[in-house]
Parts: structure tokens; C-alpha cells; sequence
């Protein structure tokens, strides 16, 4: 459930809350590399350690905004990449590291280029990935449905940004 109120949050209000969008890619990073890193670990400690490194992120966002949008733009890549490659099929095990580096290089390199847009892109791809990733169906399914989610997440940011610059 949690999974699918942050990745609607960062669907739907990731550009507008910048920090927030920073938080929670640090809280996603912060659980992967937890279980990664402390295999065996109670629930509770992997969710501490989320949760100190989304803290992190979002405070990050706050005070030194340029390091947490690359940051920021480099691990929303490196998850957008592999979790695209998994939902298609095509990723292979031992390359993760190796695809992780390459989405977050062309993550952070978007996100500073193109600092709105890079926003609205990634923070539609991550919701639209946390959304997926909790639902357990088929294949062409979670694609069609994280397609369709993803254009939602960039026609609603799209046009909040707008209603802003207007």
C-alpha cells in the first residue's frame, strides 16, 4: 500500500514537490540497497534505514538543491532503467550493476539539462514503476498498465506546470 501512495505521489505531484520526489526515490534506494546490502535484517531495519536515507534526500532537496537533483536524477534513472528492463523481460542477472550505472548517468545528466520535463519524465516512470511493481499480474498487463500510467503521470504534471507558469 505504501508502494502505491508514493508512486501516485510521484506521478501525479513530483515536479510541484521537488523534495518530496527526492524523499521518496532516497526511501526506494534506501530499501533496495537494504536488503541488498543486510540480507537478512528484520523488516523494521530496512524500512529505518529507507526511511534515514529518504529523510536524507528530502533535506538534501531542500538545502542543496543542485547535489540532490543530480542525485536525485541519477537514482531515479538507475531504477527506471532496471526496472524497465525486468518488466520487459530483458534483463539479465550480473548486469544489473552495469545497466544501474548507465540509467543513472543518463538520469542525472536529463535532470540537470532539462530540470521541469526531466521532473515530470522521471517522477511519471518511478510512480508509474512503484505502482506496477506491487501489482502481481501478467506481463503484457503491468506494460500496458505502466504505459498508460505513465502518460497520466505526464499529462497531469504537464498541466500543473501551466497552471503555475500562468
Amino acid at each position: 500500500m505504501i508502494r502505491i501512495l508514493a508512486g501516485t505521489a510521484m506521478l501525479v505531484l513530483g515536479r510541484r514537490l521537488f523534495w518530496l520526489f527526492v524523499g521518496l526515490i532516497g526511501f526506494i534506494s534506501g530499501m533496495r540497497m537494504g536488503t541488498h546490502f543486510f540480507p537478512g535484517q528484520s523488516e523494521w531495519m530496512i524500512f529505518a534505514i529507507a526511511l534515514m536515507a529518504g529523510v536524507l534526500g528530502a533535506l538534501l532537496a531542500l538545502f542543496f538543491q543542485w547535489l540532490a537533483i543530480g542525485l536525485a536524477g541519477f537514482l531515479a534513472g538507475a531504477y527506471i532503467v532496471v526496472r524497465l528492463l525486468h518488466v520487459s523481460g530483458w534483463g539479465t542477472p550480473g548486469t544489473d550493476w552495469v545497466v544501474f550505472l548507465i540509467g543513472g548517468i543518463l538520469g542525472a545528466l536529463l535532470i540537470i539539462v532539462l530540470f521541469d520535463w526531466a521532473l515530470i519524465i522521471l517522477s511519471s516512470l518511478a510512480g508509474a514503476g512503484l505502482i506496477t511493481e506491487t501489482v502481481h499480474i501478467d506481463r503484457g498487463v503491468t506494460t500496458l498498465l505502466f504505459i498508460a500510467l505513465f502518460i497520466v503521470g505526464i499529462i497531469v504534471q504537464s498541466r500543473l506546470l501551466k497552471v503555475k507558469r500562468s
